[in-house]
Formats: C-alpha cells, sequence, structure tokens
C-alpha cells in the first residue's frame, strides 16, 4: 500500500498595531497567542516578529501538519479569544497569505 504525502500548509500574516500600540500587542501574543498554541499538536511552528522598518508591524511565520490542522487552530476557542484579546490594539484585519513549504533549513518539511 502507498502511503499518501499530506502537504504541511504554512502562513504568513502581517498584523499591524494602532500606532504605538506594537508593544501591547505582542504582549498579548507572547501570553495568550503562546499558551493557546502550546495545546495544539498540529501547530509546528508559530513565530512572531517585530518588522524592522515599520514600528506598527508584527509578522507571524506559522506552520501546520496539514490543512485540517491550520483549520483547527483558526476555529479553536482560544484563536477567538486571542482576535477578542487583541482587536484593541489592531488596526485593521490581519493580512494573510497561505503557503506550501517545499524545503527549508530547520524544519521538518
Amino acid at each position: 500500500m502507498r502511503r499518501q504525502i499530506v502537504a504541511k500548509t504554512a502562513l504568513l500574516a502581517k498584523l499591524t498595531a494602532k500606532d504605538g500600540q506594537r508593544d501591547a500587542l505582542l504582549a498579548v501574543i507572547a501570553d495568550l497567542g503562546m499558551k493557546n498554541v502550546s495545546g495544539e499538536p498540529g501547530t509546528e511552528v508559530y513565530a512572531a516578529h517585530k518588522d524592522q522598518n515599520d514600528a506598527n508591524v508584527v509578522w507571524f511565520y506559522e506552520m501546520y501538519t496539514d490543512g485540517d490542522a491550520l483549520a483547527a487552530h483558526g476555529g479553536s476557542d482560544g484563536m477567538k479569544e486571542f482576535g477578542r484579546a487583541t482587536a484593541e490594539f489592531m488596526d485593521g484585519r490581519p493580512d494573510l497569505i497561505f503557503l506550501e513549504p517545499t524545503c527549508a533549513k530547520g524544519l521538518d518539511i
């Protein structure tokens, strides 16, 4: 029997904070965001990054075992709570780019 290969799913998200609110947004991400994903076995990478050129922007790189794991993350109660907790610091909705990883150093693709 041939093993079915399931492609991993990744996401690049741009979160724009209101002026001067990026540190407050990052505090929620470091606390609530990381707590939420710690219980998600299908979430392999969940990394926040400060934009070096825009003091209001946070970038996320996320990688999941498959599309079902991404859907479970996005539809979780923890993610809904995260959205409510970050709303006051956000300047609009996140911009999302969905990706399929092909090769990497340091990641199991």
